[in-house]
């Protein structure tokens, strides 16, 4: 099941009191005071792991809370603090603070790991207030109640490459092509219902993420077809994949396909719309004489990769000429 918002309440700990005591001891009178000071609370944090790639865990349980300090005892002895509570997440996750409407954090990295939630502070226990006028406080300070946010967690799956296409392109099957990912094909449209990711593997040890986004039709941004509610997947990819099919089914244009899913992506997002993309024609073993791509070539002016995703002709020479374009971004960042 693919999850990619949440909504939670997150809290740290509460600091544990501070103790009230006096020394007791045989043959000491007036031991004066022994209250030790409480535990702090645990922190709560959040932390980009691998091998997770959808918000999943938070299906159900929308209270995340850490551990409470301990209370401080007699014989100056102090509490033991609360333990921290580390939330695992997807790379990709954005934290918002929904009270405030503020990005909190962007865990971009495997490995980042932020504070989201302060914990509370210790109460100091009666020994701490002892003076040479007061050798016998009766006071001891509370803890310190921990910090408590309103969240909202979003997932942008981080990712090289992205497809995009109208639904029964082929955006699945070249990605099976590509990578050992497995998503579901068929030959009705939307088979695709949620992001997939896949690896792809290149000689010499090269390697690069690309994602399958579901379909989209015109009208996406306005809800129609699965929405346009997957497109801010691709939005941190470094380039796009725009998949045609030279022979739809349906005896669409695929010219007119092309700029329908264009506007789509610039409704969405100025960012998405500009980035790299790269225009392939899929399906060319149903054009053994080539004249629907030529065509394609022709009235979009620009250059096209045909490929067959299906026979996997021109598979291997679309991976490398992805490569080199990420690797080219890579260079100029």
């Amino acid at each position: 099941m693919f999850v990619d918002e949440a909504t939670i309440w997150a809290k740290a700990g509460d600091g544990g009191n501070g103790c009230v005591s006096f020394r007791r001891e045989k043959y000491v009178p007036k031991g004066g005071p022994d209250g030790g000071e409480g535990g702090k609370g645990g922190e709560v944090y959040f932390e980009a792991v691998e091998g997770k790639n959808t918000l999943l865990d938070f299906v159900g349980r929308h209270h995340w809370r850490a551990k409470n300090g301990k209370h401080g005892l007699g014989k100056n002895m102090y509490g033991a603090d609360g333990e921290d509570l580390v939330v695992p997440v997807p790379m990709g996750t954005l934290i918002y603070d929904t009270d405030l409407n503020l990005l909190l954090a962007d865990l971009t990295k495997v490995g980042m790991k932020v504070q989201i939630c302060r914990a509370g502070k210790g109460g100091k226990g009666n020994k701490s207030f002892a003076t040479s006028t007061n050798q016998a406080p009766r006071n001891a300070e509370p803890g310190k109640p921990g910090q408590e946010r309103n969240l909202r967690l979003e997932l942008k799956l981080i990712a090289d490459v992205g497809l995009v296409g109208m639904p029964n392109a082929g955006k699945s099957t070249l990605l099976s092509r590509c990578s050992a990912a497995r998503p579901k094909i068929a030959e009705y449209p939307f088979t695709t219902l949620e992001p997939v990711l896949g690896i792809v593997e290149l000689s010499d040890y090269r390697r690069f993420v690309m994602a399958d986004i579901p379909g989209l039709i015109e009208g996406a941004s306005k809800g129609a077809g699965l929405g346009h509610e997957f497109l801010r997947h691709i939005e941190r990819t470094a380039i796009i994949v725009h998949i045609l099919d030279v022979m739809p089914t349906d005896d669409s244009d695929p010219v007119d396909n092309y700029h329908a899913i264009r506007k789509e992506l610039a409704q969405h997002s100025e960012t998405l719309a500009g980035k790299e993309e790269i225009i392939v024609a899929n399906k060319i073993d149903l054009d053994p004489d080539g004249s629907r791509v030529k065509d394609l070539q022709d009235r979009l002016s620009q250059d096209i990769v045909p490929i067959s995703a299906a026979t996997g002709q021109g598979i291997k020479e679309l991976s490398e000429l992805l490569w080199r374009k990420i690797r080219g971004q890579e260079q100029d960042e």
